[in-house]
């Protein structure tokens, strides 16, 4: 008998991670931030999508990498495959090419904030653990034939300080992108956002994003984890989501 390929292992920390919908919601809220300093935003802005529906550009990107996660191997490559083509299609229509620290970027963020989030709402992960979700990630990077890529953890950790240094950059489209997310999400959700966004953002993004440290949705924290307990996360959830998206982000509230 054939024993089945995934692309991550059944018993891994990242599909854990990527299992739970509140975890996914930080990492959203943090790669929401990171993306709108990223000096390539442009290339988000070229097909016009990113502004026009910011929240389900991101959950789109969010989704596919949750795919890979879950995936067999070779349903795995295939999605990666297809994020490659994409992205070489509107490469294509632009008659420039994406720049390869653009990409190690968006799997920088992924690495972070998959850490950062679970973290926030779980415990504490060992070395070995962030390892591993180091490792889900390069191998992305990898299939998608990424050059320049740290084959390690602390390598990856030394390089996603410089990509923070070099990369970020508070610009007209951050704040024409955070505009865009007060207006798709209004006011009381997107002030959520943001002290959301402050707990799991590197110091050098709340810098650049003029965000002070201490969040008001610290205290509310350790309530949320107590509904969570009780079951009652999902009615806790719902009142910070868009009713376009919480069939979405319930879909995805399962560790498989």
């Amino acid at each position: 008998m054939l024993t089945m390929q995934y692309f991550v292992q059944q018993d891994s920390i990242v599909r854990r991670i990527w299992g739970k919908g509140d975890t996914i919601l930080f990492i959203f809220a943090g790669s929401s931030a990171e993306f709108a300093l990223n000096k390539a935003v442009d290339w988000l802005y070229f097909t016009g999508r990113l502004p026009a529906d910011p929240l389900g550009r991101l959950f789109s990107t969010i989704g596919y990498a949750r795919l890979i996660v879950f995936s067999e191997l070779e349903g795995a490559n295939r999605a990666i495959d297809k994020m490659r083509s994409i992205h070489s299609a509107v490469e294509s229509n632009r008659g420039s090419t994406i720049p390869d620290w653009a990409y190690r970027d968006v799997l920088f963020m992924l690495i972070h904030y998959s850490i950062a989030s679970f973290e926030l709402l779980e415990r504490k992960l060992t070395q070995e653990e962030k390892a591993e979700v180091f490792d889900v990630f390069y191998r992305v990077g990898h299939r998608m034939g990424l050059v320049g890529l740290p084959t390690t953890y602390p390598d990856w950790v030394i390089m996603r300080e410089s990509h923070l240094q070099d990369d970020l950059v508070h610009s007209h489209y951050t704040d024409d992108l955070f505009k865009q997310y007060k207006k798709h999400l209004g006011p009381l959700r997107y002030k959520i956002l943001l002290e959301g966004q402050k707990l799991v953002v590197p110091q050098r993004v709340l810098e650049l994003l003029r965000l002070k440290q201490f969040s008001l949705m610290t205290p509310i924290l350790a309530a949320y984890k107590l509904g969570r307990f009780m079951k009652l996360d999902w009615f806790l959830k719902s009142i910070v989501l868009p009713k376009k998206y919480k069939s979405q982000v319930k879909a995805l509230d399962t560790v498989r």
